[in-house]
């Protein structure tokens, strides 16, 4: 099954696709995950990408269309994928169409998480990371020591892109030039809504009850 996972930033994409991946065992692409690699690590990539990211702006198309093409076409996407992350503007899904065309790998369902800008900021803002993976919510999931790892000790920070103006810059974005993805995959009957304001594990639910009746 060939997934793409929609939504607002902080709609909880990620999580729910890492858990979707293991659970019908196909692939998880994240742009967003293979962007901080090279923000991280310094690459080229990386430099160019934090420009945006830190302004809470879409990395340009060019950078991400070149990621996507190599990575559906690695061997782990023969049975499936799933896309979170992207497209994430009208180009970007009119260029993942001819790609996906290509290869013999179209879109099979769209799933849209809704979730109100109210939550989503509290969600973003309040989450704190550390240099060795490990991730908080100041609310939902606090460290021990306030400011501290409770893996590896290490000083927590806040990501430029996760401080509450850049959040409302990000959403501002998404509002203007995501949104209407919506319209796009439901003018050709592929998406599905996805009510994003329960716990992790209600929203899983309601997507495997999607997933389960395309797959019947």
């Amino acid at each position: 099954m060939n997934i793409v996972l929609f939504g607002p930033p902080g709609a909880g994409k990620g999580t729910q696709a890492k858990e979707l991946a293991k659970h019908y065992n196909i692939s998880h692409i994240s742009t967003g995950d293979i962007l901080r690699a090279n923000v991280r690590d310094g690459t080229k990539l990386g430099i160019k990408a934090k420009e945006y990211m830190n302004k809470g702006e879409l990395v340009p198309d060019e950078v991400l269309i070149g990621i996507i093409r190599d990575r559906i076409q690695q061997p782990d996407c023969k049975h499936g994928y799933m896309l979170d992350g992207y497209p994430r503007t009208i180009p970007q899904a009119e260029a993942l169409k001819d790609i996906l065309g290509k290869v013999g790998k179209p879109i099979d369902v769209v799933l849209n998480i809704e979730v109100p800008d109210k939550e989503l900021i509290g969600r973003l803002s309040g989450r704190r990371m550390c240099s060795c993976g490990e991730s908080y919510h100041m609310m939902f999931n606090p460290p021990l020591k306030q400011g501290i790892c409770d893996v590896c000790g290490g000083k927590l920070y806040q990501r430029d892109d996760d401080k509450e103006e850049v959040v409302s810059q990000r959403l501002e974005v998404y509002a203007a030039k995501t949104k209407p993805l919506i319209d796009y995959y439901s003018n050709i009957n592929i998406l599905v809504n996805i009510d994003g304001t329960g716990t992790v594990e209600s929203v899983f639910r309601q997507i495997c009850d999607v997933l389960d009746s395309h797959q019947k």
